[in-house]
């Protein structure tokens, strides 16, 4: 962090530098000093500063300056840093005013010029008031600012981006922070604006798209390289593991992500069950850890970025990702995962973003302090989501079909969830509605036992009820399931049209999918087991079938 500044401006240069040098010789060490001789200079520099988050600790300003009077500029200042002292330099003739600003605009301290020698007449004055502001400051949060309605999906989707990329950030709402309404005045936003990010260099960003946050947070949205020996599609934990041992093992490798790296594994609060970490892992951490090794080994990323469409010639693949950019490969891994299946309740379209989320527990629980929040789901996801809410929640109750959670919940879950003193499973219960005004205020449950209807008291919505697959963008030449996940080796087989795509005279290798040259690793592949550590073994095994597919070439 930055050190405290002391801002100092005085029309006259000879003064401006009079007291910039004797500030500089006894704070330096502690504190930065600025100064200027310009009114219009010292308000843009102050604007500039708030939005990158520095501190202003004391403000010295004369009293007469031909642009404005010291002791309008100090109320002028105030708006941006409410907190810093402040000081008026005056001449013996401006005693009556500044003895009159001690009360417009809270006056710190009046110093008559000139202050010679400082050691009696400056430095125990100022070092008073900083002691003073030491006492009551809190260091401000330096990082990017997001600033929005609570109860808005767009800003939910930067928030949701930014956690997933492990970026960390500032939530400030906008009705309520008073941080974000200073924000909001010194730089003339409007509610059109939200939500508008500030980001760490002062640029302020208004309603902006994913790619436009990305490009301003480092994250490579263009490739490097005409053609790859490996693309890897999704950066979940098979992309992950994938682009690890491809780059690892000296193959061009890109791994390509359309919203954020760990997949649904990533937005996980606890990973309990994983090898080698006995008190177990978050998502965030597990994703951290990978995306730090990938690119160790050379792996270029780029995010947010998604694929539209793979086109074969020859024995290339060229990729056309979301923008019409092409780039070719001589082999692919899809490790595109899933995503969860949407609740089609009536009502639940119309609060998603606004008190209803699909995942992304992590992201919305710090607003859920004392609330009631419902989680709709049984599997491990639901579970781990519902743990890390009973942190914050008043209470959370875990909406599922069946009498209870044994059938679909590892055991050391159930345990946990049991003996959470707020967390309730309502077992044979469905959600029939969601109901509110701006956001979700109410859920109508049923009880499938009696068919007996009550309604009840909802502030959040967590819904994790399974998974589809992410395929929708693959052509036919990739043979899918009836439910649309990919089909991988010898189970090809089985389908008719797999002689009329398959042109090799040799069979499909485990992992290889009906197009060669195309593999599917984890969630994405039919017949795989949902499971955080078959999707990294199965990334990373399909890097040696791919290490095998370019032999042949």
């Amino acid at each position: 962090m930055g050190l405290p500044i002391i801002f100092s401006i005085d029309d006259d240069l000879q003064v401006l530098r009079a007291i910039s040098r004797d500030l500089k010789t006894h704070y330096r060490d502690k504190y930065k000093v600025l100064s200027t001789a310009s009114v219009k200079e010292a308000l843009e520099t102050l604007l500039d500063l708030q939005n990158k988050g520095e501190e202003v600790a004391i403000f010295i300003s004369d009293q007469r300056m031909p642009e404005m009077q010291g002791v309008d500029f100090l109320e002028k200042a105030m708006v941006f840093f409410p907190y810093a002292k402040r000081v008026l330099l005056t001449a013996y003739s401006d005693t009556d005013a500044a003895i009159k600003a001690i009360n417009e605009v809270q006056l710190d301290y009046y110093l008559m010029k000139p202050w010679d020698p400082p050691e009696e007449k400056l430095y125990p004055a100022i070092d008073e008031l900083l002691n003073d502001w030491q006492g009551n400051y809190r260091p401000v949060f330096r990082g990017i600012k997001v600033i929005g309605y609570q109860f808005s999906p767009k800003s939910h989707e930067i928030k949701d981006f930014l956690a997933g990329n492990l970026v960390p950030y500032l939530w400030l709402d906008a009705a309520s922070s008073d941080q974000a309404k200073q924000i909001i005045t010194t730089n003339g936003l409007t509610p059109a604006d939200y939500p508008c990010v500030v980001f760490e260099d002062g640029n302020i960003l208004k309603t902006p798209t994913l790619p436009e946050v990305a490009s301003h947070i480092g994250l490579n949205a263009t490739v490097k390289l005409p053609i790859y020996d490996v693309v890897i599609i999704g950066a979940g934990p098979a992309g992950l593991a994938a682009s690890v041992y491809g780059a690892s093992e000296g193959l061009s490798t890109l791994l390509i992500e359309r919203k954020a790296p760990g997949g649904q594994a990533g937005t996980s609060s606890r990973i309990e069950n994983y090898l080698g970490f006995p008190s177990g892992l978050s998502g965030a951490d597990l994703t951290r850890r990978a995306i730090t090794q990938a690119t160790r080994f050379g792996t270029e990323f780029i995010s947010p970025q998604y694929v539209k469409e793979i086109k074969l010639k020859d024995q290339y693949k060229t990729i056309v990702l979301g923008d019409d950019t092409e780039l070719n490969a001589k082999a692919v891994v899809i490790t595109t995962g899933v995503d969860y299946r949407k609740l089609e309740t009536d009502g639940i379209a119309d609060f998603t973003g606004r008190g209803i989320y699909y995942g992304a527990a992590s992201t919305e629980a710090p607003t859920c302090g004392q609330k009631e929040v419902f989680v709709l789901g049984g599997g491990n996801s639901a579970g781990q989501a519902a743990m890390y809410l009973s942190k914050f929640a008043k209470a959370v109750y875990i909406v599922v079909r069946k009498n209870d959670l044994t059938s679909s919940m590892s055991s050391y879950l159930i345990d946990q969830l049991h003996n959470a003193t707020n967390v309730k499973v309502l077992g044979c219960t469905e959600i029939l509605q969601a109901s509110g005004d701006e956001h979700l205020e109410e859920l109508k449950l049923v009880d499938l036992n009696t068919s007996g209807e009550r309604s009840v008291k909802a502030d959040a919505l967590f819904i994790f009820i399974g998974a589809k697959p992410y395929t929708d963008w693959i052509g036919s030449e990739v043979i899918k399931s009836d439910k649309g996940f990919i089909e991988t080796g010898r189970d090809l087989k089985s389908y008719d049209n797999f002689r009329q795509v398959w042109k090799k005279d040799r069979d499909p290798f485990l992992l290889e999918t009906s197009s060669p040259g195309i593999f599917a690793a984890g969630d994405v592949r039919a017949g795989a087991m949902n499971r955080v550590t078959s999707a990294v073994g199965e990334g990373s095994m399909a890097i040696s079938f791919v290490h095998q597919y370019l032999s042949e070439s």
